[in-house]
Parts: C-alpha cells; structure tokens; sequence
C-alpha cells in the first residue's frame, strides 16, 4: 500500500493513551436488520460511551499529547466539541468550541455541560472553522483541526485495530464520510491489515464534496449543503485528508435523505438504536444498492448518536 499520513505502529501506540470506555465498543451481528437488507450486517456500536460518538478517540490522543499546554480551540459540527471537551476537562485543559448556532441544540448543550466555552456564528461549519482559526491566531493556542490533525484521524483508526481482530470476518465496512478522519483511519488500517475487506465511505448526496472530489481525484467543493445529516456536511475537503482517501477507499458513494430516515427507522425499530442521521448512512447505502451487498457480510459503523429528540420524531415518524 503506498503510504498515507498515517502509521500503524502509533495507532497502537494511540490504544494505551485513550480512555477504556472509548475502546473496544460493541460489535455484533444484527439478523433483524437482515431481511430488510439482503445481506449480513453486522453493527460496530461508537455511540456506547460518554460523548455518545466515535470523536472520544481522537480527543483523548489530541489532549493527551497536549499535556502541559493550557488551552485549546476547534471548530465542531457537535460531537468534536463534546468529545474535546470530555477529554481536555480530564486534563486540565481550557476548551473553546466554535459551533454554528444552527447546529443541534442537543449537541450544544452538551458542549457547555461538560464545562468548555462555546461560540457561536451565524453560519454553517466552514464559517466556524475560519473563527476557530482566527481565536488560535489571537490568543496564540492550540488550533485542533479535525480530520487535518493526524491525532483525529490515528484516534478513529483504532476502530480498525478492533474490527481486524473481530472472530467473524467480513467483506465490506462501510464508513461515514464527512472531513475524512474515521474514513482515512479506519480505511488505512484495513488496507493495511485486512486489504480483501471493501472500504466503502458514504456521504447525503447534499453534501457531496468529499465523494466527489474523491470520484474527481482532485478537491471539488461545494457553495451550499442541504442535508439532515449535520455531522458530514463539509463543503472545504482538505487535500491532505483526500489524498489519504484515494489510498483507501475502494469506492465512495451518495444517498439520499429519503433513504438515511429510513435507515435511523430501521435502526430503531430492528436494533433498538436511537442514531443522528450520519450514523445511518451505511443503512442508506446498502438499502439503496441491494445487488451490490447481496450475499455478502457488511459492517456499519454506526459513528454517533447525538440527536435533538423533536428532529428525530419528525425524521422517523417514531411515538
């Protein structure tokens, strides 16, 4: 495999310095999700801890290397900040979150609860990521850039140390694309380690950059977004996380919103899992290519589960 930023020896390494409750997170087949989707499909549950998302283990690998220092900025779509300011609480760290104000209020409160300063602009998440970076150049701290800083990517990697030792093998796992950090990770450890399993990364098809630019080899961006799905909704891909991802990805597809609704009402109803849209969208590809997964065992990784509960009832329709 040609050599993406990544490393496998510091993603172990990353296994000693994060937290146990972010590791080794459930991973089990699910059969009642099965005869809906025409194939085995097995669950790899990151929303079974603290920050309810995947985003815990690259916080911890980020404040941990920032030992000593006293402060630290990013910009988060939500589950970022909660996680940044879960691990930087443990450690003695000042975390500031720029967020858009129109990001899930649930996600928000969160943030402020687990004690970091939360700023808000009056835009989407390209605008906070020009803050963020405008408050680490002011107050001369620590910028943390998700997906750009390897620490985020190598963090989420570690979920490919976990489904390469997994009892049952598999033939595809597909992977939530937004920045690129849990596709970048978990892709460069199973090319790596397991390179007959498909990496397969999947974006809403209103909020195309990364696939796109991905299909184009070359960075394509976008003037708006128009999804549900609020923690993939880039329209700036970054060209070092993309030519990461063209070291991968097997393949990168679009869904539509139709079908990621569906697949949190499937999650809920066959798996008992209450999910942000994001963590649907392996649901949505596999529903959306029935002929491609035939046959085959396919895991999701369903990444997050940070959810305002009156946007959730009008998506799934749920009483």
């Amino acid at each position: 495999m040609q050599e993406t930023r990544l490393d496998i020896d510091r993603i172990r390494a990353a296994r000693r310095v994060i937290a146990p409750v972010f590791l080794d997170t459930p991973l089990y087949r699910c059969e009642a999700l099965e005869p809906g989707l025409g194939c085995a499909v097995s669950i790899k549950l990151e929303t079974a801890n603290p920050v309810r998302s995947f985003k815990g283990r690259g916080s911890e690998l980020v404040a941990h290397l920032l030992t000593g220092e006293r402060a630290v900025v990013c910009a988060s779509a939500g589950n970022l900040g909660q996680a940044l300011a879960w691990s930087g609480r443990g450690r003695g760290l000042d975390v500031t979150v720029v967020a858009s104000r129109f990001a899930p209020a649930t996600k928000l409160d969160r943030i402020r609860a687990l004690g970091a300063r939360l700023e808000l602009v009056d835009g989407d998440h390209e605008l906070a990521r020009e803050r963020a970076a405008a408050i680490a150049r002011h107050d001369g701290i620590r910028l943390v850039e998700d997906s750009l800083d390897i620490e985020t990517c190598e963090g989420a990697a570690t979920i490919g140390l976990e489904l390469v030792a997994a009892a049952q093998p598999f033939d595809a796992v597909l992977i939530a694309l937004g920045g690129g950090a849990l596709a970048t990770g978990v892709g460069h450890v199973l090319k790596a380690l397991a390179p007959e399993v498909e990496v397969i990364c999947v974006q809403p098809l209103g909020a195309p950059a990364m696939t796109r630019s991905w299909h184009e080899r070359r960075v394509v961006t976008t003037d708006s977004t128009d999804t549900i799905a609020d923690g993939v909704a880039g329209r700036y891909p970054i060209p070092a996380v993309l030519a990461d991802l063209l070291l991968v990805a097997d393949d990168a597809v679009l869904v539509q919103e139709e079908s990621i609704t569906t697949g949190m009402r499937m999650l809920l109803d066959h798996a008992g899992l209450v999910v942000e849209p994001s963590a649907a969208l392996g649901i949505a590809a596999i529903r959306e290519d029935r002929d491609r997964f035939a046959g085959r065992h396919v895991v999701t990784i369903v990444c997050g589960g940070n959810v305002d509960v009156a946007a959730y009832h009008r998506w799934v329709g749920a009483t």
